[in-house]
């Protein structure tokens, strides 16, 4: 009996140490409102979510959809006009304990050369962060011209 007392609380001992090192490493990244218009130039759109940060600063470097193609990160470089330019960055911050909304008007993910996208449909999105590592979220595909989703309506 004693032996199973000493291999029961070392088991014990790993499993409280394992516990607190999985709580420690639980995502602090949460995506909502994930959503793709569907595309009027085939193969090319734009995507727009919301990012919730719990834990520390972090920056969204890569993006890649489940229907191909290449996608950037795009950040407004200033308006010309009436006409808001916008320039490919490196990467998105994400700031601590925040929310970090991509939108028309501000950051968001440029998709080009990508698959078939249908309107009602998901696609996945796998969004890469320095610190969080890779988060998977699926992308509502909408029509905003049919009455469907858009940034404005939601």
């Amino acid at each position: 009996m004693p032996a199973f007392g000493i291999a029961g609380a070392a088991m014990l001992a790993a499993l409280g140490v394992t516990g607190c090192t999985a709580a420690r490493a639980a995502p602090s990244i949460f995506i909502a409102s994930a959503y793709v218009p569907q595309p009027t130039t085939p193969g090319t759109t734009v995507a727009y979510l919301d990012i919730r940060n719990d834990g520390p600063a972090d920056r969204l470097v890569a993006v890649h959809t489940s229907v191909g193609g290449t996608v950037v990160l795009r950040a407004p470089a200033g308006r010309h006009g009436s006409v808001l330019a916008m320039r490919t960055v490196p990467d998105i911050p994400v700031p601590a304990d925040s929310m970090t909304e991509l939108d028309p008007d501000g950051f968001h993910l440029l998709i080009t050369g990508a698959g078939p996208m249908r309107d009602g449909k998901d696609i996945m999105l796998r969004l890469t962060f320095v610190t969080a590592g890779t988060v998977t979220v699926p992308a509502m595909v909408t029509d905003p011209e049919s009455g469907g989703s858009s940034y404005f309506l939601n």
